[in-house]
């Protein structure tokens, strides 16, 4: 292998678009809830809800393409897919189904569980792999289908989550590199503070031997200590990257922070000190779709023309695990 250390260049961005949209005033018939209680606590208007034919593999599958398509790429010019997913298809993992489903004949692929921080987790890892030389072109992905692990008669969480898929196209380049820095964090003893756990009950096998049967439980979530969590952490998170990036906040472009909760974007955005108008923020419309949150919204903002070559994005996931991180990163080749 080539000892020879490149840089990175982020060259497509794409999304899934699902059809089926479940509104406030639609889930006000579901649980004791109104349009007005969601949208003022959490700037939630509607969400999408994945269909009977929909699956990580197709909605995953849909926004790989659409960035391999925007990167003036074919699947086969692909050298590995990174899936960041916490709803995968099958437990062993779905990124290979994704590399069947678009075509991508030549990758290697493998999934990444890290909850809402799991994209910027897969697009550091996706990183160090073009850095060393082992791979040019490498496809990440966010994608969750939260629908799954939602109780939707508990109204503190059901109201939150909605699914969907992003996905960025990453490339080798041969001089400059294009992910300024980044910063990865984690804290198990908060865990319980946001987890869909496995739920166990032993079961007889054999004389002395029992085995564990079960199932993964709704999401459930104490609401107050993950915003104390993500108001503290996210800025301090961001300041250290912007810090090692010799970059401050006046020099970001975009803002693209885990739409979790609009009163936790504005609230880091004011302790960064950066204007409402440079914040991303697509929650009225998505809700929170865990690791397909931030290239969601990147997308969306890339092929507005909001996001031009050359703009300086700070990315920040958090969540479950405890876990959260950052990346700082100029868009374009």
């Amino acid at each position: 292998m080539n000892q020879q250390m490149y840089g990175v260049s982020f060259v497509g961005s794409g999304s899934a678009k699902l059809e089926r949209v479940l509104t406030n005033t639609q889930l006000a018939g579901v649980v004791e809830t109104s349009d007005e209680w969601i949208a003022s606590r959490t700037g939630i208007r509607q969400r999408h809800i994945a269909g009977a034919a929909d699956s990580i593999r197709s909605l995953a599958g849909e926004a790989a393409a659409s960035a391999i398509t925007q990167a003036n790429l074919t699947p086969p010019d692909i050298d590995l897919i990174l899936l960041a997913t916490s709803t995968p298809d099958d437990l062993f993992g779905s990124a290979c189904q994704i590399q069947s489903e678009i075509g991508a004949t030549r990758a290697v692929a493998f999934d990444i569980t890290a909850a809402c921080s799991g994209f910027v987790f897969a697009l550091v890892t996706a990183a160090q792999f073009i850095r060393a030389g082992a791979y040019k072109n490498v496809v990440v992905i966010g994608a969750d289908i939260l629908s799954r692990l939602t109780d939707w008669n508990d109204r503190r969480t059901c109201v939150l989550f909605g699914d969907g898929a992003g996905a960025v196209v990453m490339q080798r380049c041969e001089s400059g590199d294009r992910l300024l820095s980044f910063e990865m964090h984690s804290d198990g003893s908060l865990t319980s503070c946001l987890n869909a756990a496995y739920s166990r009950d032993s079961e007889p096998l054999v004389e002395d031997i029992t085995v564990q049967k079960g199932q993964f439980v709704p999401i459930t979530m104490n609401g107050r200590e993950v915003y104390r969590f993500a108001v503290k952490r996210v800025p301090e998170v961001l300041e250290k990257s912007l810090f090692h990036a010799g970059l401050s906040t006046d020099d970001v472009d975009w803002l693209i922070l885990h739409q979790a909760n609009q009163r936790i974007l504005d609230a880091a955005a004011q302790r960064l000190g950066i204007p409402a108008e440079r914040v991303v923020s697509n929650m009225a419309k998505h809700g929170n779709t865990d690791a397909a949150s931030i290239p969601i919204a990147l997308d969306e903002w890339v092929r507005s023309g909001k996001i031009k070559d050359g703009h300086t994005l700070a990315l920040s996931g958090f969540g479950a695990g405890l876990s959260w991180g950052a990346a700082i990163l100029k868009w374009g080749k």
